[in-house]
């Protein structure tokens, strides 16, 4: 029986962590990222530096960190992840952000803030949060809503029977998200006897549940019966590594795809049957289609309003669901028939109990017409000639041509991912990275970094805008420290774009969305611009830049970016008012009273648009 710190038992059985599926075998955590303080230092700080066999990265933000350790998760399919340490207070809270991204993405990390002492003798302790109704509360509770599972360890035994299950849920696919195990500083460094058995090495098999065969076979029925069906494709067919099937599946049935924002690139762009992006942010034939649909498929979705269009997509008013997921949560939404499995074999047994079914030829034929008709769309917005300030849709355009099949572009914030959603021509299941379910400003470039950390043989191209870079660019330097290349597009609007267009929509006419000067005779921030040098920031931070004032030199700094081995930040400004038409109707409630006309006269379409909206039973 070893005798260790709590710290050190902890790293020990992380190191020994491994999972399994379709008899691949690999080490499940990647190492820790962690910025020490008082309430972590002597604990976990210790314990990691006496082991460096589990890789121990400096991060700059503890946010950030989550948000690098998430994206690692995302590129691995949730076969990987990271651990991440804080002290107490206000590093620990820090963290609350990206654990409600992980949760709400379902991918998994493992949080471990250092915590107050256990035995309170010496309390208040420095940072913790007093309250006069109970001792048994503290800023780490705060991680409770946003966590899969939450635990605090105030006594080392607790660690043996902890520890099994935060893994339990971090190799969930279906339950999958932030796991958060509270450390209080003093239990950190106690010594223990723990059994031998906790640090063996542990496979966990990540199966591949299949479905129920009755409700197979009713599915089966409904696709057969249906005459405009139509598959909405989402990050659980990536995750379930289902691309092969799903391709397979709808090249023999003709059913046409349209994919949410974490299921872009389930099939290429230019497959025939994928109509592109879905729901708010979706291409032209993907509405149509779903606005005609008699049976929805959904696989591996949560369904998010921008899927849905806030419940305005479907409208044939005898729509049905089949919604295929590892999560009955997911599977039951919409009053669906569930089929509650792993994607790959539920395609596999789908398509074998449809036998010879396929849609009739002119339905496949106008699925193949919409996305051909699409793709000239995108291509007359990648060469828009628009002049100085480029647009936006111009940089996506030559960030594409510069990618190669397997590269990835990432986004998270902004106009930006409505516009990628859109436009980017997918070639591999990996190629396409938002962060969407949470769209948290500031993910990007440290997103970037997990990115690159789960599979350094992909160029990532980060694209950043609308203020996002502010939000949290301080991982640049982390990039530089670990010698990790990213090729960065700042792209500068000078202020919020997508905020901006949704505030014209509500008639609030963008205001405090732009970076501008408060007006002395206003009293309004509608003065000159701000004088912000966005690119000697980046170059303060140690990256290499470029600054590109034309869509010219922008496709020349893309070549000398991927020529280098070092992090590149391309810096040009865009036209904050040429976007992408097309995006439909997203419910943001509008002022029901106003004394400003464009308010009064958005209230009104508002209320238009409420009536398409549908209960999905």
């Amino acid at each position: 029986m070893p005798r260790l710190t709590v710290a050190q038992a902890t790293i020990t059985y992380l190191k020994n962590q491994h999972v399994a599926r379709d008899g691949q075998e690999t080490p499940f955590f990647a190492g820790c990222f962690g910025i020490f303080g008082h309430g972590n230092v002597a604990g976990l700080g210790q314990a990691l530096h006496q082991d460096p066999g589990f890789t121990y990265y400096q991060c700059r933000n503890e946010q950030a960190m989550v948000h690098t350790a998430v994206a690692y998760a995302k590129v691995r399919n949730r076969l990987g992840a990271f651990a991440c340490t804080t002290s107490i207070g206000p590093g620990a809270t820090n963290m609350v952000t990206g654990a409600a991204l992980a949760t709400v993405n379902r991918l998994p990390v493992l949080l471990l803030p250092g915590d107050i002492f256990a035995r309170r003798n010496v309390a208040p302790v420095l940072q913790q949060i007093e309250l006069p109704h109970t001792q048994d509360h503290g800023a780490n509770d705060a991680f409770k809503p946003v966590s899969r599972y939450w635990d605090r360890i105030n006594r080392a035994e607790q660690l043996i029977t902890s520890l099994p299950e935060a893994m339990r849920v971090l190799i969930s696919q279906g339950d999958t998200g932030a796991v958060t195990l509270a450390m209080p500083q003093d239990v950190q460094a106690e010594a223990f006897d723990f059994p031998d058995g906790i640090f063996e090495k542990k496979v966990w098999t990540i199966a591949r549940p299949r479905p129920d065969r009755d409700l197979l076979q009713r599915a089966a029925e409904w696709i057969k019966s249906s005459k405009r069906p139509m598959i909405i494709t989402g990050g659980g067919t990536i995750y379930s590594e289902a691309t092969d099937e799903l391709r397979g599946f709808v090249k023999r049935t003709g059913i046409p795809v349209a994919e949410t924002m974490a299921g872009k690139g389930a099939l290429r762009y230019d497959d025939p049957c994928n109509l592109g992006a879905a729901g708010v942010t979706g291409t032209e034939g993907a509405n149509v289609v779903a606005s005609e649909a008699d049976l929805v498929i959904g696989i591996g979705t949560r369904y998010s309003d921008f899927t849905t269009a806030s419940k305005t997509a479907w409208q044939d008013p005898n729509v049905r669901f089949i919604n295929i997921n590892v999560t009955d949560f997911d599977a039951f939404k919409h009053g669906a028939l569930p089929l509650v499995g792993d994607a790959r074999v539920v395609l596999e047994e789908l398509e074998a109990a449809l036998e010879s079914y396929a849609v009739d030829d002119a339905y496949r034929a106008k699925a193949a017409e919409w996305n051909q008709s699409w793709d000239k769309v995108v291509d007359g917005v990648y060469h828009l000639n628009h002049g100085v300030p480029v647009s936006q849709g111009e940089v996506i355009g030559a960030v594409n041509d510069a990618a190669d099949e397997r590269d990835i572009v990432l986004c998270a914030a902004g106009s930006l991912p409505g516009d990628l959603h859109k436009l980017w021509r997918t070639r591999d299941p990996k190629g396409y990275h938002l962060e969407y379910g949470y769209s948290c400003m500031g993910y990007e470039i440290a997103g970037g970094l997990g990115a690159k950390m789960a599979d350094p043989t992909r160029e990532i191209f980060v694209m950043v805008g609308d203020g996002s870079y502010l939000m949290m660019a301080q991982e640049l330097i982390t990039a530089v420290q670990e010698g990790i290349k990213l090729t960065i597009l700042l792209l500068n609007n000078n202020g919020y774009g997508s905020i901006g267009g949704l505030s014209t929509a509500v008639g609030s006419q963008r205001f405090g969305t732009q970076y501008r000067y408060r007006d002395d005779a206003s009293g309004q921030l509608d003065g000159d611009h701000l004088p912000v040098d966005l690119a000697a920031n980046a170059r303060s931070l140690g990256a290499e830049v470029i600054e590109c004032t034309d869509i010219v030199s922008v496709k020349g700094a893309l070549v000398t970016a991927k020529a280098s081995d070092k992090t590149t930040v391309i810096y040009v400004e865009t036209d904050l008012f040429q976007g992408v038409d097309g995006y439909t109707w997203w419910e943001v409630p509008v002022a029901e009273v106003s004394e400003v006309d464009t308010v009064k006269e958005a209230y009104q379409d508002y209320e238009e648009q409420r009536k398409k909206q549908r209960n999905y039973m």
